[in-house]
């Protein structure tokens, strides 16, 4: 079997697990709602014949490529949302709480769709990929973020089930916002596959704030455009509004778009439930015991950060010294990735020494979920730097 057959075999592998993973909530749904064993059993059978299928995309894409498959957004993220999986399998063989993969499973789907949006092409890696280091640091990362999401799906069950949020409280309020943050992701993935079928691709050209001549693709209909910015080849006007040239527009433009379609999709939701999301997915957590959830909150931390340590950390810095001849140099990246260790060291400080549990455990561990999402996708994206290639 050539390169390209094991590629498409990965890829078909991938697509027909993120349609199990999809299947597979419905029995453990019932399996949350009733008391019914067989529910449960084929709820978790099916997760698992998906992470296996997950698996094989990922082992069969490393030896089509000759490398980890972790180099850029699409493999990354898709790595990222099949650890959460595992992760979530070894979390409920722990606790025996099957509510856990309910709330995960989405936000795995979630990554992975999210990943899915950008380029799945195997390219040849730049030389300051090519290390065995790529696979230990970035692994490690993918790794320990997927153990310190499972932090954030528990802090979300604990919070639902242990707020009134029939109440307009400030907590509810917040968590609302984060039902909101997940939607707008959700709004991100869908704008991108409409107009991946329904919008020809535009490219446009400008001068940077450098005086350089520029071209950017645009696959989204123009709202946002930057300072003198003319079609290509045709050399007319393009977009609505312009923008000071320092601004990244068609980036700008993603996000907006994003922000339209996630909201509209969270506005019917509300109108069409006349609830919000926290109310509808409040009966989901009524057999959910409190207690273990910030257990199980405080145990990921435990585990996730030491492994984060290593691979955003300890392994990232021995890479960068092979790689660009220094240890540590304050590229956006590395200092986002100093952020997050800090602020889950906090913490675990605060948890050990001040005795913060529940509800303040668990807005930190949200909170720490924003800051790997930031780390892992804005500075990415945005944020001009030496790790802009991943």
């Amino acid at each position: 079997m050539n390169s390209e057959s094991m590629i498409e075999l990965s890829s078909q592998s991938l697509f027909v697990s993120f349609i199990v993973l999809l299947l597979a909530i419905l029995p453990i749904g019932m399996a949350v709602k009733s008391k019914r064993v067989w529910t449960s059993r084929i709820g978790i059978g099916v997760t698992h014949l998906a992470f296996l299928m997950q698996l094989l995309y990922f082992f069969v894409r490393w030896a089509a490529i000759g490398h980890a498959p972790v180099s850029n957004m699409y493999e990354f993220m898709t790595f990222f949302g099949i650890m959460l999986i595992g992760s979530t399998l070894l979390i409920f063989h722990l606790y025996k709480q099957i509510v856990v993969l309910l709330f995960s499973i989405p936000i795995s789907l979630i990554i992975i769709g999210y990943g899915s949006v950008f380029t799945s092409e195997a390219s040849p890696l730049i030389p300051a990929l090519q290390s065995n280091w790529l696979s230990v640091h970035v692994i490690t990362v993918a790794i320990s973020s997927a153990i310190l999401s499972i932090a954030f799906v528990t802090s979300i069950i604990y919070l639902v089930s242990a707020t009134d949020v029939d109440k307009k409280a400030g907590g509810v309020r917040g968590l609302e916002f984060v039902m909101y943050c997940l939607v707008i992701v959700v709004g991100f993935i869908i704008s991108s596959i409409t107009f991946s079928f329904t919008y020809d691709e535009q490219m446009i050209e400008f001068e940077n704030k450098t005086g350089t001549a520029e071209r950017v693709i645009y696959k989204m209909p123009a709202l946002f455009v930057n300072d003198g910015a003319k079609l290509a080849h045709e050399q007319t006007s393009f977009g609505w509004i312009e923008l000071t040239n320092s601004i990244d527009a068609q980036k700008l433009n993603t996000i907006v778009w994003a922000f339209l379609y996630g909201t509209v999709i969270y506005l019917i939701v509300r109108i069409t439930a006349r609830k919000n999301i926290s109310q509808l997915i409040k009966p989901l957590t009524q057999k959910v015991n409190p207690l273990v959830m910030d257990e199980i909150t405080y145990r990921a931390v435990v585990i996730g950060f030491p492994l984060f340590s290593l691979g955003g950390l300890l392994f990232a810095m021995i890479w960068a010294h092979l790689a660009w001849g220094r240890f540590w140099g304050w590229d956006p990246k590395e200092v986002w990735a100093l952020i997050t260790w800090l602020f889950y060291a906090g913490l675990l400080h605060l948890r050990t020494t001040k005795g913060w549990e529940g509800n303040r455990t668990a807005w930190m561990a949200i909170i720490g979920f924003g800051l790997i999402v930031f780390n892992q996708v804005f500075v990415n994206l945005v944020i001009a730097g030496l790790h802009s290639y991943a």
